[in-house]
């Protein structure tokens, strides 16, 4: 027993001599810190507010790197025997982070009077002041301290408050747990305990002791109080549930016995137990029963739930039980109604996510359950009179899912349609726009929805208020109006939408009216003048009749909107010429091309006016001529392309989306396909790796044998190479290089320092300072270094966004029994990579559009290249910048001479960069040129990428 003891000791000296174990940081920056004479005066002769302050000065001071052991003895003398508590916590905090052995690794003899101080507090009146004093012992590592205060600690475990019985069982447990030979016998101590405790807290202590320590002893107890666990504190039902995890995830024979405990547990009052139970649930058993109860477990807690965060954790966990048991269709359909209670949730980013995963549980066997439900839900917007942002939000992703459902399933199309179609006249143009991208794609699959689809389109097109919406909805009637009477009511909700003809004359006519039926009013009214008599003033006022019931239509065109007029010339030309095709009436065919001539010549005329408050611009001019000489010509090839190669091409982009579509969902399929002749894995002969997997031992030491022990690619001996930075010269007095870990929010230095003289270095400091987005955390403390010895310090710097930052920095030290100013080597800088940050996003083509307005930085970097091959080229920008490329591949394909293409990426922080390609190949040399664009929202996010790019170009151009 004493030569263990001696032991530990010593292996706890040797520690503490080389690093002393500390859990607290404290980061501030004191501007003139007080001298150590100063502090002993403060601390001999001040008050108690007075000694206050010093400690804490005293305290900083020493995490900051200062020695000051002339302090101890005065603070043992004049702060220890107060009993302020405040005092008392900070010294807590002083006994922790002062260094409590001398050179040799002894334990400093001052030491004695501190452990008679800790005893006494352990005997204190006050409970607080002996759980503090219990809980300061867990972070004690001198058994030497610690043993004369054994049986004081366990005297506490029958004291009357709580708080300081749990605070003692925390103690023996991190006692035990270090120094096992001061209390061999804690675990039987500590059942014994358990049995005669009513605290719940009290309990959760011991048990949680008992889980680690003997994990018999805690089956033992749980096994006694099985049929009472309902009844226990949710602290403690937390700690069961991750003993039950434990032991049968180390013996699965084990699991029967707890099943039915945990589904006791799913109801229990407790949230974060019903949450950890159905965790657990799930892994002891994947039956459909356990599978359907976790699951609706889980939508039960975001449901009643109050917490957004909350939520969305839970749903992301019940979305992963469901991609883990996606083949149980039963689990499918219940759980689809189910996950629709929780869109009563108000939080947009909840609804979202539930709408994105309710698609993936629609089948044929709950679509027109599932559809009803978002009908409801529709309904429900309509009648909300307050539409904030939030709600047309809302509109627009149940648009979204009726979309999906009403594509995928034709059967729902029918009741689809008359719910989106509602949305045109609503003032939610980002909702009405998706409607008309779905009534686009049904009138393209579904024929036999075309007539109903387009009476309905037709008679929404007076009130349609938007003129995006307006545009497309134009194209639409314009390309599927097939029918005589189709085309007829088409040209006639057009003249009416239009107004009476020709514009320019009837508004001429109409705005004479207007100012002969003026009326002119006098207003007379008093005023003072500055001298302080009075005057009169007159004002004539005249009221001018405008006519503010016009034609939608009429009033865009008013606007200056022609790009709506070329839309529409587009729609009338389609409309003439298909009307010649199916109807045989030569008279009423001329009739309808007559008028059809007559709107778009009336427009042009409009255009070349002073009426609108826009000119048209000359593409309009010429696409509005070259309409009205098609209907004139009639030449057949322009006539094929207006009536055949313009739907021809927009089936071949809904079939190219489709593909699209298609691949990236067989890409994110995980399939595992086992071979029939594959051999299978018995678990006794199975052990646990190093990562926590199950390695077979036999098939590992076979392939070594055979093929040899190969690395991964990903493997750190391979990679952490690329990671290393030379900070100094090999010729410098030290030699310095740093290894780059780079996590999601921050960056750990890990730099080695070699003494490359034969000098010790003393105070040897590593000074480091950022440039940029990043803040340093933590400063490495001074370190002595003897000669041609080497030593790792370690710093850590915060990332707050994704900008391009510099680290630099200098290593300043003192050479041992030379006196003289501080020698220093100034550090190579390290530049952050930005790439590390950026990850490929996807996102729709209206969501992009829309960010590409709204984002104010824009940078714009010219195509230098050696690459001839635009593809190739794509491909390498996509390498270096992380980004994905939106445009889909078979828009990328053939030889044109030019290229253009959107690429998207996100960064961990949640900002969005977009870019815009646009190369075009000379025809002379074959060499690239063109630009990149690239948006987002903060400046140095486009820097950074824009820097990114050139540099790939350089290197390329180098290589």
């Amino acid at each position: 027993h004493s030569q263990k003891k001696e032991a530990v000791v010593s292996t706890q000296s040797t520690g503490a001599a080389l690093e002393q174990p500390c859990s607290v940081l404290i980061n501030v920056n004191i501007s003139d810190s007080p001298s150590e004479q100063s502090l002993k005066q403060d601390f001999e002769n001040g008050s108690t507010a007075v000694k206050i302050q010093a400690l804490k000065n005293a305290i900083i001071m020493m995490q900051a790197g200062e020695k000051m052991p002339g302090l101890l003895m005065h603070i043992i003398r004049y702060v220890l025997p107060e009993q302020d508590h405040t005092i008392k916590k900070l010294l807590f905090i002083f006994w922790e982070i002062v260094p409590k052995r001398d050179g040799a690794g002894k334990l400093l003899t001052e030491m004695i009077l501190v452990c008679d101080a800790y005893r006494k507090d352990l005997i204190h009146p006050n409970e607080f002041i002996r759980g503090s004093t219990l809980r300061f012992l867990c972070k004690v590592r001198e058994p030497e301290l610690l043993e004369p205060l054994m049986p004081s600690i366990r005297s506490c475990l029958e004291n009357k408050h709580s708080y300081v019985r749990r605070n003692a069982v925390l103690a023996l447990y991190t006692i035990y747990r270090n120094f096992e030979f001061l209390v061999p016998d804690a675990p039987e101590l500590i059942q014994g305990y358990l049995e005669g405790e009513q605290d719940s807290s009290c309990k959760r202590n011991a048990f949680i002791m008992l889980i680690h320590t003997d994990q018999q002893r805690a089956l033992t107890y749980l096994q006694s109080c099985i049929d009472d666990i309902g009844s226990f504190g949710d602290i403690l039902q937390l700690v069961i549930v991750e003993l039950i995890y434990k032991v049968c995830q180390a013996k699965p024979t084990e699991r029967a016995k707890f099943i039915r405990t945990v589904y006791n547990l799913l109801s229990s009052n407790s949230a974060s137990v019903r949450y950890e139970a159905a965790g657990t649930l799930v892994t002891l058993s994947s039956t459909p029963t356990a599978v359907k109860a976790a699951a609706k477990c889980y939508v039960e807690l975001i449901v009643h739930e109050s917490d957004n965060n909350v939520k969305l954790v839970v749903l992301d966990k019940l979305i992963k039980l469901q991609s883990e048991h996606k083949h149980d269709l039963t689990l499918q359909q219940e759980l689809s109604m189910d996950v629709l209670r929780i869109l009563t949730s108000t939080d947009i980013e909840v609804r979202r996510k539930t709408l994105d995963f309710l698609m993936s549980l629609i089948s044929l066997r709950n679509v027109k359950d599932v559809v009803s439900l978002l009908k409801k839900e529709v309904i429900k917007t309509y009648s909300n009179t307050d539409k904030d942002q939030n709600t047309k939000t809302y509109q627009q992703l149940l648009v979204k899912a009726l979309h999906q459902c009403g594509v995928k399933f034709p059967i729902t199309a029918e009741i689809v349609v008359p719910i989106l179609m509602d949305f045109l006249a609503e003032g939610n143009e980002k909702a009405a726009e998706s409607v008309l991208e779905f009534v686009r794609e049904a009138v393209t699959r579904f024929e036999n929805l075309q007539p109903s689809i387009i009476e309905k389109l037709l008679n929404s097109l007076p009130s349609i208020k938007s003129i995006s919406v307006l545009h497309a909805g134009l194209w639409i009637l314009g390309e599927y109006c097939t029918s005589e009477d189709q085309i007829r009511n088409m040209v006639d909700v057009v003249l009416e939408s239009v107004g009476e003809l020709p514009i320019v004359d009837t508004e001429i006519r109409e705005s004479t009216k207007d100012e002969s039926e003026a009326t002119s009013t006098v207003t007379v009214t008093s005023r003072v003048t500055a001298d302080g008599t009075y005057a009169t003033q007159s004002a004539l006022s005249t009221v001018t009749n405008h006519n503010e019931d016009k034609p939608q239509l009429r009033t865009f065109l008013l606007d200056g909107e022609f790009f709506l007029g070329a839309a529409l010339a587009t729609a009338l030309t389609k409309l003439a010429l298909r009307y010649k095709q199916v109807c045989a009436d030569v008279h009423a065919c001329n009739k309808l091309t007559a008028q059809s001539m007559l709107i778009l010549a009336s427009i042009m005329h409009l255009g070349k006016s002073s009426l609108p408050k826009k000119p048209i611009s000359d593409d309009d001019v010429d696409w509005l001529s070259l309409c009205i000489r098609v209907l004139n010509d009639g030449s057949p090839v322009l006539v094929s392309i207006f009536t055949r190669a313009c739907r021809q091409s927009l089936q071949d982009m809904i079939g190219t989306l489709d593909l699209s579509k298609l691949q990236l969902s067989e890409a994110e399929k995980d399939i595992v396909k086992t071979d029939v002749d594959a051999l299978i894995n018995f678990s006794h002969i199975l052990t646990n790796h190093a990562d926590g997997q199950a390695v077979d031992e036999l098939e590992l030491s076979l392939l070594q044998a055979t093929e040899g022990s190969k690395k991964k690619e990903n493997d750190i001996s391979t990679t952490a190479l690329s990671k290393v930075y030379q900070l100094t010269g090999f010729s410098d007095p030290i030699y310095a290089e740093a290894y780059i870990n780079v996590n999601q929010y921050d960056i750990v230095l890990d730099v080695l320092v070699v003494n490359q003289t034969p000098d010790t270095l003393q105070n040897l400091t590593l000074e480091l300072a950022t440039l940029g987005d990043l803040k340093l955390v933590d400063k490495p403390s001074p370190i002595t270094l003897a000669g041609n010895d080497f030593c790792n310090t370690k710093a850590q710097v915060k990332v707050a966004s994704t900008e391009t930052g510099i680290i630099f920095g200098n290593i300043v030290y003192d050479v041992s029994g030379v006196s003289g100013d501080k020698s220093c080597v100034v550090l190579n800088d390290i530049h952050i990579d930005i790439m590390d940050y950026i990850v490929p996003a996807t996102c729709t083509d209206t969501e992009f559009r829309k960010m590409w307005a709204e984002f104010e930085w824009e940078n714009k970097v010219s195509v230098q290249s050696n690459i001839t091959d635009m593809n190739q080229y794509l491909e390498h920008i996509l390498k270096s910048t992380n980004m994905c490329c939106l445009t889909p591949r078979q828009a990328l394909e053939g030889d044109c001479g030019f290229l253009a293409a959107n690429l998207y990426a996100k960064s961990v922080f949640g900002e969005d960069a977009l870019a815009n390609i646009s190369i075009e190949q000379l025809s002379d040399s074959g060499a690239l040129t063109g630009h990149i664009r690239i948006r987002a929202k903060s400046q140095g996010m486009a820097l950074s990428l824009g820097d990114k790019i050139t540099h790939s170009q350089k290197k390329e151009a180098g290589a």
